[in-house]
């Protein structure tokens, strides 16, 4: 358990030095690349707390030049807390705690080719995702891109945000596990779960834009043409204000740590017909999104 700290930083007055490594940041808001920190070592406590407040000030950390094996790259995981099994492992085999994201000239599709937040459609979804690139596109590309959803709740307008807040909606894991991988689902079917349109993150308070292209289907309480309406509007937000977004361009040897409650995020698949490959363990959230 990490000890939780007063204050909330605007943009640009972002902590960049903390005890034990200093960050550089990707942009005033989102995103920030850690220095000299070997995450195939133990880490200390302070170093373990510093991470910690780090990624919650920052939300994505980028760690570069890291040599990690299956077992390391779950013990880091784990410092944050259990490892979350994905809905598609009963597919996917091997071990269930490693999801592999593996594009190559054969793939039907990549995943994460769109704006979303990881597994939604969990009654608990992740808090955390670390995903440990390897291997990158020789020809370039592959790039995450990550939006703030703070900063998408901020810039709403009153009446919006008004509107939205107190509102729920449904995520369904047919939309991207049936409706675009094409998988089948497992006895019982994929997770479908409802969640505050507007949530507040438990480790600061402050409020989160909270509906996604993946697995939001609907508005509860709108009708079907009112919810869609809403959605879109809300998605063309996401997707059209770069104010939001840092953008994380991946070398052989990184991983990007993000804050799963906070952020939305796009893998780009501008590389085929080359190849990318990486593993992501995700941390299990320990309480129901909240308004």
């Amino acid at each position: 358990m990490f000890n939780t700290r007063d204050g909330q930083f605007d943009a640009g007055q972002i902590p960049t030095r903390y005890r034990t490594f200093e960050v550089q940041s990707l942009t005033p808001h989102i995103g920030a690349e850690v220095q000299h920190v070997d995450l195939g070592a133990p880490l200390s406590n302070e170093q373990a707390q510093d991470i910690h407040d780090a990624w919650l000030d920052w939300k994505v950390l980028v760690f570069r030049d890291q040599h990690l094996d299956r077992d390391q790259h779950k013990a880091f995981g784990r410092r944050f807390g259990r490892l979350h099994v994905h809905p598609m492992q009963h597919q996917y085999k091997g071990d269930p705690e490693i999801l592999t994201v593996k594009t190559t000239a054969k793939s039907p599709y990549t995943a994460g080719d769109g704006w979303h937040t990881d597994v939604t459609c969990d009654p608990v979804p992740p808090l955390g995702s670390m995903l440990y690139v390897t291997e990158t596109p020789e020809s370039g590309g592959g790039d995450t891109l990550f939006a703030d959803m703070y900063l998408a709740y901020e810039l709403l307008s009153d009446p919006i945000k008004a509107f939205l807040d107190g509102l729920t909606a449904v995520h369904d894991g047919a939309i991207p596990y049936v409706g675009s991988y094409k998988s089948t689902p497992p006895e019982g079917g994929y997770p479908r779960n409802e969640h505050p349109v507007v949530t507040r993150h438990p480790g600061t308070g402050r409020k989160i834009l909270y509906v996604n292209q993946g697995f939001t289907s609907h508005i509860v309480g709108l009708s079907r043409a009112e919810s869609r309406a809403v959605l879109d509007m809300l998605y063309r937000h996401i997707a059209s204000t770069p104010r939001l977004w840092c953008r994380v361009a991946w070398e052989p040897n990184t991983l990007t740590f993000w804050d799963n409650r906070c952020t939305q995020h796009h893998a780009v698949w501008d590389y085929y017909p080359h190849s990318r490959y990486g593993e992501r363990v995700s941390i299990l959230g320990d309480r129901r999104p909240t308004a």
